[in-house]
């Protein structure tokens, strides 16, 4: 009796502990969650100025309740479905080579591991990281040095006599997605590397160590052993990306737009921005927002789906 009283005792004790814990580590996440719902679910009441005909500065209840009009306008009106069609054309096409380089930040961080001179790698890592801080005003600012028909490319090719008029990088339609892809990738692969790095620190060294052993070079380790074990977190980044395939940000498309790419370079995001801003249609933009976001959410669920069948883990 006395042992079965001592241990619902401790019992109780041990759930009052993990219950005083529990709400210790709610409050530590308390702001966070907060911060969430002020940055992330709070905007959305900015929702209803799609069903409204939005005149600013007038107040909304001074402004024409009507419906689903501007949802109706985005399918009804040919030009604007054409309009419309072309930028999802080029939101898939920038989403895809994302996608399809995002496996270089793996390979640079197998890589990246197997510089044996400490200082030199800080080094690589420093100066590759480095450009993910730097606002793409400033990228370009490098741009327009470089590349501009006065640039510094242009002029040292007149110099050397290999081109008699200058070449048009910045004032020009072509290879647009192709720049693009590179202005991206030369400012994100060292920040991408850093979550492989860090996985590749958790790998056991004993694996290397027995592989060694068997006499496996430094190419089989990578092959068998790193890269393996790199997997499951580039599997998670993979469907993440693909969960946000429709959001390509705005801020590197809209630096680098003019009136001679506009057609290629206008993604989504940059679409929603030039229609509520400068083309005076806050409502409209406002109902394209709203169908981006219904679309990430349909494809975060698929995606989250697929998931848990074929790994048998889920992402959210």
């Amino acid at each position: 009796m006395k042992k079965n009283l001592a241990s619902a005792t401790v019992g109780d004790r041990q759930k009052k502990a993990k219950s005083r814990q529990g709400k210790k580590l709610f409050f530590w996440v308390l702001p966070f969650i907060i911060l969430c719902f002020l940055f992330s679910y709070f905007p959305l009441h900015g929702w209803i100025y799609a069903f409204f005909d939005y005149k600013p500065p007038l107040p909304l209840s001074k402004c024409e309740f009507v419906g689903l009009q501007w949802f109706q306008t985005l399918f009804a009106n040919k030009t604007q479905m054409e309009q419309l069609m072309q930028v999802m054309k080029n939101t898939f096409a920038m989403s895809l080579l994302g996608i399809a380089t995002s496996i270089l930040p793996i390979g640079f961080a197998i890589f990246l591991n197997e510089i044996k001179c400490k200082w030199f790698k800080n080094l690589v890592q420093t100066l590759t990281t480095l450009p993910n801080f730097i606002s793409w005003v400033l990228v370009y600012s490098v741009a327009f040095s470089l590349f501009s028909n006065s640039g510094m490319v242009n002029t040292m090719l007149q110099h050397m006599g290999v081109i008699t008029d200058p070449l048009k990088f910045l004032d020009s339609d072509s290879h647009t997605w192709l720049w693009m892809i590179l202005w991206n990738t030369w400012k994100g692969l060292g920040w991408g590397s850093i979550m492989y790095l860090a996985s590749i620190a958790g790998v056991d060294t004993e694996l290397y160590e027995a592989a060694r052993v068997d006499g496996a070079n430094r190419f089989q380790l990578m092959r068998n052993i790193t890269l393996p074990a790199l997997m499951p977190t580039f599997f998670v980044l993979l469907m993440l990306s693909i969960a946000n395939f429709l959001n390509n940000g705005m801020d590197q498309y809209f630096v680098f737009q003019n009136s001679f790419n506009k057609a290629h370079i206008q993604v989504l995001d940059l679409y929603v921005y030039n229609i509520g801003m400068t083309g005076n249609s806050l409502s409209l933009a406002t109902a394209i927002s709203m169908l981006k976001s219904l679309v990430s959410v349909t494809l975060l669920v698929i995606v989250n789906f697929v998931s848990k069948k074929t790994r048998g883990e889920s992402i959210i």
